[in-house]
């Protein structure tokens, strides 16, 4: 079984905001595999598809962000999953917006979703897999850093940046698609490739 978990908070008056891409990314890989649900359980919306032959979960919790691995911590242990068999989709504002890159393990470096995920799932699983899609920092100006920082991403994408993002996320769910085959080193080597443009981001 793949758990495939997007980040977000819940309500709809998040539903648009930058922190929850990941529910945006979720919800498109929902549509394109036709997946069945949502069912609610550990306090998560549930839906299953089959996706390169494979059992999969797309999980949206509904904890808010902060308290996500109370959702995803009892699905990974009740489907006796290794950390190969966990993906999951977030904001982050260290990479340009209407970009993404794919990490393998590491540190929660700061995000409050990633964190509760590490303490649910026990820290010798960590070792799982990331899709970080760009919010970007380009919002912030000077003053108090992080009311700034709460500011852009709690703030909605525009109508624009909504356009823009559509074929992001089809790149993201490409992207899932190679790591659900276990082709993970394959999905960097497509997607991790910055442009031009990013350079002096």
């Amino acid at each position: 079984m793949k758990l495939i978990v997007g980040l977000g908070n819940p309500g709809a008056k998040y539903e648009l905001t930058r922190h929850n891409v990941g529910f945006l990314a979720a919800d498109r890989l929902v549509d394109l595999l036709r997946a069945t649900g949502p069912t609610q359980k550990y306090d998560a919306e549930i839906y299953t598809a089959k996706m390169e032959g494979e059992q999969v979960l797309i999980i949206k919790p509904q904890t808010f962000m902060n308290l996500s691995g109370k959702s995803i911590g009892p699905l990974f242990q009740f489907y006796k999953c290794a950390p190969d068999d966990l993906i999951v989709l977030h904001d982050e504002i260290d990479i340009p917006p209407l970009t993404f890159r794919i990490k393998t393990g590491g540190s929660a470096a700061g995000h409050n979703g990633l964190k509760s995920i590490d303490e649910h799932v026990g820290r010798e699983q960590v070792g799982y897999h990331r899709i970080r899609i760009g919010v970007g920092r380009s919002a912030f100006s000077t003053g108090d850093k992080d009311h700034k920082v709460v500011d852009h991403v709690l703030g909605p994408f525009s109508d624009q940046e909504l356009r823009e993002l559509d074929p992001i996320l089809d790149q993201v769910a490409e992207a899932v698609r190679l790591l659900v085959r276990g082709q993970a080193l394959e999905a960097m080597n497509k997607f991790n490739r910055k442009k031009k443009n990013e350079e002096k981001d």
